[in-house]
Order: structure tokens, then sequence, then C-alpha cells
């Protein structure tokens, strides 16, 4: 059985092209030196997954695997949640004897070496500052920073579409807060025609989400300049690749905001790389550690998002690696997509660690060599099962590793040195200064204080001392002052047509009263006329009647 495991083991990881070597399989708890567990420079960009439970050496495995890309001329970019990864910058202690132990039990010639590294920093305090536009970052990504349900983050979709259309800016969260507050107030209803409406309770939570995420001190995150991510692929003159760390242990208390910057930096470089199909080596390789942050909670949409961007983003040359505990913190859909596994130990302890046994290994290759269920649990430290995709596209054989030891520092540094390098670094000065330029916040309030102006310029006094000069009125008064002005108008015209309508019938009486006067004259001397003629008549007519008798 020895031989044949042993001559499984040569068949299944033997190379003919350059390879990172992770270190030697384990015949039961002896390593075997004469043989290497290593994947092809070729297939890293095939994605893979590291996991493990806490202390069984995950950390120093990604340590391994960078340093030995940065040799082989891989830029590197590293989430570094706990600070445990900037050793990465000096050589390891050759003296350490766990160190010799460790490379004389493999066979390894083991060489202290440094690499360069690149300190990066969402909060600008440990490395380099790197900064998203809020636009870069999309309403999608926004919405999950900041906690939203899937109507807010519809809400910001209707937000980030208006700010295209009438060319403004979306840089920082200030810019975020002043458009949602105009397209809020009674001015902005009215433009929403064509978009649809705000709800003011939904209006509320956004802005409310807005404001902690800024008394936690992550608005400095949003703004300019932008960090380009052609900066995460540079080598040195010597042809090492780079290795960016970035720094998240004085924002561990914000895992929406560094989980999704991350995502957010893979889909920028999804949309920057060209494609370039089959690679001799990576463009750069991504880790993602502590990866069931980004999963976590996170809704169908960005599932989806996370899922199309790792299965696209290998033919830019681009391999994403996610590091978590169990493989079930990845959703399957992912996970699917990772061909390079390193799994080091699982502890279980309770019905839910049984389970996740179970599902993780149904997820490994079969083998006759040993019950991997057993072997997972009584991995030591540095010990992995590891299975990877050989020059054909195939799995190799599931293999228990003796890990190498990194040529690097298994240490942080020291703050002093820290502080020391960051400063010293390539991007440090690119970033350090913000850029302030004209965007949504600065535009909408010059439109709102030119409305004002307006308003002023309508008021009695406003010469001396118009509304502009203390402040001037908000748009709801603008528009209420504006509403009273017209109002005003109105009245006086009702009351002028309701004076001449008055004056017009007090006319006509008196011209009716003229008219029946006249009238009444014109009977009277009538009547009188009658009167004296029916007499003159009655004289005659009497007289004559007389007259034949």
């Amino acid at each position: 059985m020895a031989d044949s495991f042993h001559d499984a083991m040569v068949a299944g990881y033997a190379l003919s092209e350059p390879s990172l070597v992770i270190g030697s399989p384990m015949d039961g708890i002896t390593a075997l030196p004469d043989v290497r567990v290593q994947v092809a420079l070729s297939m890293l960009n095939r994605h893979g997954l590291v996991a493990g439970a806490t202390g069984t050496g995950k950390t120093k495995t990604l340590q391994l695997l960078a340093g030995q890309l940065s040799l082989g001329g891989v830029p590197v970019l590293i989430a570094d949640i706990k600070g445990d990864l900037t050793g990465l910058a000096l050589p390891g202690d050759a003296a350490n004897a766990k160190v010799q132990a460790r490379a004389t039990e493999l066979g390894w010639d083991f060489k202290p070496d440094g690499h360069p590294v690149e300190f990066l920093s969402l909060s600008g305090k440990l490395g380099a500052q790197v900064r998203a536009t809020v636009h870069s970052f999309g309403p999608l990504l926004l919405g999950r920073v900041l906690n939203l349900n899937d109507t807010q983050t519809s809400i910001l979709s209707l937000v980030f579409k208006y700010c295209d259309d009438h060319q403004l800016p979306l840089l920082d969260l200030a810019d975020l807060t002043t458009t949602l507050k105009y397209l809020g107030s009674d001015d902005g209803k009215a433009i929403l025609v064509d978009y649809g409406g705000i709800s003011p309770a939904s209006l509320g939570v956004i802005l409310r989400s807005i404001i902690t995420l800024e008394q936690q001190g992550a608005d400095v995150f949003f703004g300019e300049p932008e960090f380009d991510v052609d900066d995460l692929m540079r080598t040195t003159p010597g042809g090492q690749g780079i290795v960016s760390i970035l720094e998240l242990s004085d924002v561990m208390d914000k895992p929406a905001l560094f989980s999704t910057f991350m995502l957010w930096m893979l889909a920028q470089l999804y949309h920057a790389l060209p494609e370039a199909g089959d690679l001799p080596k990576p463009k750069l390789c991504f880790f993602f550690d502590e990866a069931h942050l980004l999963f976590d909670g996170a809704s169908n949409s960005l599932l989806a998002q996370i899922e199309q961007t790792v299965r696209l983003i290998r033919s830019k040359g681009v391999g994403v690696y996610f590091v978590t505990q169990v493989p079930t913190d990845v959703p399957s859909s992912v996970l699917a997509q990772l061909g390079n596994r390193i799994q080091h130990a699982l502890r279980v302890f309770t019905p839910e660690d049984a389970d996740s046994l179970k599902k993780t290994v149904r997820t490994f290759p079969m083998t006759d060599y040993f019950e991997t269920g057993t072997t997972l649990t009584s991995l030591g430290i540095g010990e992995a099962l590891v299975t990877v995709l050989s020059p054909r596209g195939v799995p190799t054989p599931l293999a228990p590793t003796r890990l190498l030891p990194p040529d690097s520092l298994m240490a942080a540094l020291p703050p002093d040195e820290l502080q020391r390098r960051i400063q010293a670094g390539a991007l440090y000065s690119t970033y350090a200064i913000p850029i302030d330029r004209q965007s949504a916040h600065e535009i909408i309030s010059a439109r709102l204080a030119a409305a004002q102006a307006a308003v002023a310029a309508m008021q009695p006094g406003a010469a001396g001392s118009g509304s502009a000069a203390t402040g001037g009125p908000t748009p709801a008064q603008e528009r209420a002052e504006i509403e009273r002005r017209a109002r005003e108008l109105e009245r006086i015209r009702r009351d002028a047509e309701r004076e001449t309508r008055t004056q017009a019938r007090e006319d006509a009486a008196e011209q009716r009263a003229a008219e029946r006067a006249r009238l009444q004259r014109e009977r009277e001397i009538s009547q009188v006329g009658t009167t004296v003629l029916r007499g003159v008549l009655g004289t005659l007519f009497g007289g004559s009647s007389r007259l034949r008798r």
C-alpha cells in the first residue's frame, strides 16, 4: 500500500513546468521528502479555497503561497484581517527550531527571504489610502454596505439613474446624502415623476444608515483619488511580483465594508482587464480572507454577481482564492468554480460541525488510501488535504500534505518598522491627499443657493438685508412663499373684479332708477294730457247732445 501511495503521489504531482510547491505528501504521519505536492503556475487562475479550523495554519499557508507567487513573478493581493501577514516583508528566522525541523523533515533547502510589499488601508492609517467613488461602487454593493433591503437598494438605483441622467457625479457620501435629501424634498418630488417616488420612511432608513457609516469613520473610504487596480499588478525591476497587503485590523468591526470593498476590487479588475485566455502564469492572485463575511446575508442578486464575476474573471488572468473555516461558508455555485483546494483540519465539537464535516468530505475526490473524514479531523498544524488541477485540467489525487514553512517572517512587523515601510511605499504619496472636485453636493447646493437668492430678491427690502445674507429660506419655504404671493395676487384680482361688478351694479341701478323716473314723469304728463283731453272732449260731446235735444 505504501509503495502504491508513493507512486500515485509521484504520478499525480509530477510537473515539467514552473510551479508553486506546497509541501510533501504524508503516508500516515510520515512525510515523503522525495515527493512534492505542487501546482503549475499556469493553473493558478482556476481559483481556489483555503479552509480549516482556527489555529490550523491557514494564515501561514497564505504566507507560503504569496511568497512563492511573488518569486514566480505573480503579483498578489491579500486581505490581512488580523495584521499577521506584515511579516512577508522581512526574511524568516532560519534559526527557529520549528522551521529547521520542518525543513529537515521535508528535505527542503530553507532560504529566508523577504518580499516586495505594498501596504494598503481603507482608513489610510496602516497603508496607502484606498478609496472608491460612490458611483463606481454602484447601488448593489453600496446597499450591502449600508445593510439595506431590496426596496431600499432599488431607491439607491433610482438615485444613481437620476444622477447619471443629469450629470451629477456621485463621488463621496456627501454627494449621496445631498442628492437623497433634495429628491425627497418638495422640489425633488416633482423631478421624480419619470423615475418613481421615494417614500419618506425608506429615505429616512437610507440617510440613517449613511450617518452610521460616517460615524464609524468609513466616509474616508469614499472619494477621490480612486484607487487604480492597475497598481495591483506591478512587478519589481527584478521581475518579482509585488504583494499588496490590504491591512484591515483597524476596520475589523466593519466587516460589511471591507468584504464588499474586496468584491468591488474584484469587479473593477473584471471590467478593467482584457480577455487573456490561458497564460503561463496569472496576472494577479487575489486572496480573500474571512470569505464568509462576503456571503453572510448576501441577497440573491449579489450572490449571482459574485458567481458571475468569479466564473468569468479566470479568462482575464486573475485567480481568486477564498479563505475561510469550512467550505460550506462558500455558496455551492461559487464553490463549484474553485479548482485548487487546501483543506486544513476540521474540528467536530457539535452536531453542526459533524454535518459540515460530512458535506466537506463529499466535495473531495475519492481515494483508496485513507478515510477522508478521519484524516480531516486528525491533521496537525501546518498539515492539509490538497487537491489541485493538473495542467490537463483534471484534479490531482487527494494528498494529506505537510506544508513547507514560509520563507518570510512568521510574525507581525514591529509598529515602527511597519510605519516606516508604509511611508516608503510607492503608492503612499499617490493616494495620500484627497481630491474634492465639483460633484453632486456642490452642484445641487449651488442650485439651491441660486433659488434662495431669487426668492430673496422678490421680497420687500431684499436689497438691504435679503434672506441670502442670513442663510436664506429652505426650498420648501421658497415654494410656500411663491404660492403665498400667487394667492395674494389672485385675491387682489378677485377683489378688483368684485369692485368692478359692484360698481357696475350700482351704475345699472342708478340708470334703472333714472329710467323709471323718466317713465314716471312721462306717464304723469300723459295722464295729465289724457285728463285734459277727456275734459275737452267731454265738454264738446256733452254740449252737442244738449243742442240736439
